[in-house]
């Protein structure tokens, strides 16, 4: 299906305002293996969208998880599944197919996978760039979000995905990394993950050191530790500054690369 050249549906850009998401773009994923419906059909396109962890749990996990950090996760992932069946049935009231995507939902305990990775999601819409981190970084907030995708075949005027990441020659996540998981490798798109991270190192560290928190399947030290959040942090607590509002990718005519990790 070849992407429409009219503007993004109005209705759209009125309901990511009504739940007050703040980022958000389309990803043209037609070469991509995406999850499929139930007659067997994968999906051309896929919105995908960001929501901000609170920039002071974030910061205060920098040495290892907490609760409040625990319980920010869970809460966060929580909304973004309630507001990505939400966006579903939208999608549908118009005539058009569309699947959710579960935050952080492991489906391959082997290879430590989801379904689809938000992050190829995510960085085809243009939102951002994998860190050294293996995570999304995003220009407004850094790694410091948790990221929803909803499939579709709805034609819509797609994002320009980011190419390479700017993480220039900063390594701290690298360094912080308690498990040395983290290769320091940068990250461009088609790179397999495992250039990038040692996932059976990360988790086994998480299982025996944070298996309080849900049963060792988060951490956060790399990403707390991330300049490109502490700047939010920063923008929070200064006074009369507010974190960038309602903001949509540029669209594109489409333009295909390889997969990613």
């Amino acid at each position: 299906m070849p992407i429409s050249s009219h503007s993004v549906p109005r209705w759209l850009t009125s309901w990511m305002k009504a739940q007050k998401i703040p980022l958000w773009g389309v990803a043209d994923l037609r070469g991509f293996s995406t999850p499929a419906d139930t007659t067997g059909q994968g999906y051309p396109f896929a919105i995908s969208f960001a929501i901000p962890m609170n920039p002071v749990i974030m910061a205060a996990i920098q040495h290892g998880p907490n609760q409040a950090y625990a319980d920010e996760y869970a809460k966060v992932n929580d909304h973004i599944n309630e507001l990505a069946k939400k966006l579903t049935v939208e999608i549908k009231a118009r005539g058009f197919r569309a699947q959710p995507l579960a935050a952080s939902e492991r489906t391959d305990t082997v290879n430590i996978k989801g379904d689809f990775p938000h992050k190829t999601a995510a960085t085809r819409a243009g939102l951002g760039w994998i860190g050294r981190h293996c995570q999304l970084v995003t220009r407004e907030f850094g790694p410091w979000i948790r990221l929803g995708t909803v499939f579709t075949d709805m034609a819509i005027p797609c994002g320009e995905p980011v190419k390479r990441d700017s993480c220039g020659r900063c390594t701290r996540c690298v360094d912080a990394c308690p498990a040395g998981a983290l290769t320091g490798n940068a990250w461009y798109p088609g790179l397999p993950r495992e250039d990038i991270l040692d996932a059976r190192a990360c988790d086994i560290w998480k299982m025996e050191h944070y298996f309080q928190y849900h049963k060792g399947h988060s951490c956060g030290i790399c990403a707390a530790v991330c300049p490109h959040g502490l700047k939010v942090l920063k923008k929070s607590s200064a006074p009369g500054k507010n974190a960038p509002l309602y903001k949509q990718r540029p669209s594109r005519s489409g333009s295909r690369s390889a997969p990613e990790s």
